[in-house]
């Protein structure tokens, strides 16, 4: 995965400069699922700290953010065969913070929910996203705003999509 990640900062006399320019450094492969990540930057609260030099993105996390944080990372989906998978493959690699379907039983191995606003902008190619019972086609250049919804990412193409994400911890009344 080949993304340049540039992060700015201050120096102790308030001077802006860059504190790291070139690849993320956590990259998280799953063949089976068809994806490989990376994450850029977690934040564990809101407002977020933006002072320091430390490498917010240097962090091993689940798929949810932080809680009262988010996460920024850029996803590959490839084409796979979900044939081979359990159908509850991807809430078992949610990690803590995953949120289980209020009523539906999964219709896919990838189907999965996390108590967070997404914003996901896909950056290229194309790829289905699976809801309950409906899916929408999004390709380069389309927007989701995702409010904590029961979803699954299937690409049925033959190119890999890209998409960034960034998910922000939230809350349901």
């Amino acid at each position: 995965m080949q993304v340049r990640r540039v992060v700015t900062g201050h120096e102790t006399d308030g001077k802006a400069v860059v504190l790291f320019d070139g690849p993320p450094t956590k990259i998280r492969e799953r063949p089976e699922g068809g994806t490989k990540s990376c994450v850029l930057w977690v934040t564990d609260a809101t407002p977020a700290d933006i002072s320091g030099a430390q490498d917010r993105g240097d962090r091993t996390i689940g798929i949810p953010p932080p809680a009262g944080g988010s996460i920024l990372r850029i996803v590959e989906f490839y084409p796979v065969d979900y044939s081979k998978l359990p159908p509850d493959d991807m809430v078992r690699n949610l990690g803590s913070g995953h949120v289980a379907s209020k009523s539906w039983p999964p219709r896919h191995p990838a189907m999965h929910r996390t108590r967070s606003i997404d914003y996901a902008i896909v950056l290229s190619g194309e790829i289905d996203m699976l809801l309950d019972d409906s899916e929408v086609h999004l390709k380069a250049g389309d927007v989701l705003v995702q409010q904590g919804t029961n979803h699954a990412w299937v690409n049925r193409g033959t190119e890999p999509c890209r998409i960034a994400f960034v998910l922000i911890d939230a809350q349901e009344s």
